[in-house]
């Protein structure tokens, strides 16, 4: 069998921007896929949580909500949760295709099929052999749920929330992480009664403390109930079972959603048929995203380091550079995140406690949206920038809470990246009336 240059093992965001990246590179590219193409990203999680967030933001912001009629039944009805699904169905079939004519290439060859590492340089999918001369892991994470009772039809993880009947009345989520406040935001604009439960002291641990409490405030305006440094012990049926402040208390609803976090699919690979090096937190690689066995790489949610789509694609391209001998200098330090809840908090860079830890001396530039025209005429005027330099005035990292903050995050992170200083933040010119603006106000 004629061996090619590269083979990947699942077509999630890592997998299928590898795949384009390398063929453009003129390397020849087998991916495997047993599912969907497209990954969580697509299938289970960026996608269509964002439609949720999307759909909660229009209901939140419209005046005449009927105007969108992708969310309705009837023109005479409510938002409903029948609609909504339709409206989410119908974007991942089309994002699909697109995927599938990106993998048409010439250089791309798509198997539909499960694969399992054989060696260094095999693969077997359905009793066939696959060889190439490198092999990329791209094999994504699922669900984690608490080692704790669980028992009854309520209870979903964060990819059965994804497929509802009907609209609840009441929710529980369990986890304050990313999905489980994103979740909580885009149920509470819905109408739906929401409460959330966190073993930690605060939503969203790897977040400026500031903003994140901000959120939760915000949130719990909305209607929101929170019950922090709390520990879920069981949930049975309809019924959350928790400890808080040495109190057992419990909370009933309709739905209850364990947000508890992902974990990396290692099991059913091969791993330990090629000897690769993995624990529960995913498959251990160096800098080079390479495993223990040469030739065998792993990127993404798989290798635990950052389960970020974004970040599984700019993996892959470091790999393919690496195999080419393209030098590029690629900033995993450097990687922005963003919460879609309503508001947004989107952050870059390093916060203020991970500084004052590490006792490093920086400087804060903060600027709020109340006094930025384009928030003001949207009605969204809650948000505040938080803009980091160090010492040298060097912009080091930016923290927004507020309408567009992943647009104003990205920005931050370009110039951060350039080696931009708080003077060049000052000089650049920014259109005018856009929520950007608030990003140069922070250093006037």
């Amino acid at each position: 069998m004629l061996m090619t240059d590269l083979i990947i093992i699942g077509c999630g965001p890592g997998g299928y921007t590898t795949a384009a990246y390398a063929a453009r590179h003129g390397l020849t590219v087998t991916i495997f896929e047993k599912g969907e193409l497209g990954g969580t990203c697509l299938n289970v999680g960026c996608i269509p949580t964002k439609s949720y967030s999307h759909a909660a933001e229009i209901l939140y912001e419209c005046f005449e909500i009927r105007e969108y009629e992708p969310f309705y039944d009837s023109p005479d009805q409510g938002a409903s949760m029948h609609g909504l699904m339709r409206w989410k169905n119908d974007i991942l079939p089309e994002l699909r295709k697109g995927l599938a004519t990106l993998l048409s290439v010439p250089g791309i060859t798509l198997v539909n099929g499960e694969a399992v590492l054989k060696d260094a340089h095999t693969v077997t999918c359905e009793g066939k052999d696959y060889d190439a001369h490198h092999i990329i892991i791209a094999t994504g994470s699922h669900p984690l749920n608490l080692p704790i009772p669980l028992a009854g039809k309520a209870i979903k993880d964060t990819t059965g929330i994804l497929d509802l009947d009907d609209m609840p009345d009441t929710l529980t989520v369990v986890g304050a992480g990313v999905v489980g406040m994103e979740m909580a935001s885009a149920f509470a604009i819905s109408d739906v009664k929401v409460t959330v439960i966190e073993y930690l002291k605060e939503c969203l641990p790897s977040m400026d403390k500031d903003l994140a409490k901000r959120l939760r405030k915000s949130l719990e305006r909305r209607g929101v109930t929170f019950h922090m440094q709390s520990a879920v012990t069981a949930v049975v049926n309809n019924t959350v079972v928790f400890e808080e402040k040495g109190e057992t208390k419990t909370v009933d609803s309709d739905l209850i959603l364990m947000a508890t976090g992902r974990g990396p699919n290692v099991e059913g690979i091969g791993l330990d048929t090629v000897g690769i090096d993995y624990d529960r937190h995913g498959i251990k690689t160096d800098d080079n995203l390479m495993t223990s066995v040469p030739d065998i790489y792993a990127i993404g949610d798989v290798n635990g380091r950052q389960m970020l789509a974004h970040a599984a694609e700019m993996q892959g391209r470091q790999v393919v550079d690496h195999l080419l001998g393209i030098k590029r200098h690629y900033r995993p330090d450097l990687v922005p995140s963003a919460v879609f809840t309503y508001p947004e908090l989107a952050a870059v860079g390093p916060t203020e406690q991970q500084l004052k830890a590490e006792g490093r001396k920086y400087k804060v530039y903060k600027s709020s949206f109340r006094s930025n025209g384009r928030a003001v005429l949207m009605c969204t005027t809650e948000g505040l920038v938080k803009l980091i330099a160090d010492e040298n005035d060097r912009l080091i990292a930016c923290h927004v809470l507020g309408n567009h903050a992943a647009d104003i995050v990205q920005e931050a992170t370009a110039l951060i990246q350039m080696g931009a200083t708080v003077e060049d933040l000052r000089t650049i010119v920014h259109i005018h009336p856009t929520v950007n603006e608030v990003l140069r106000d922070a250093v006037e």
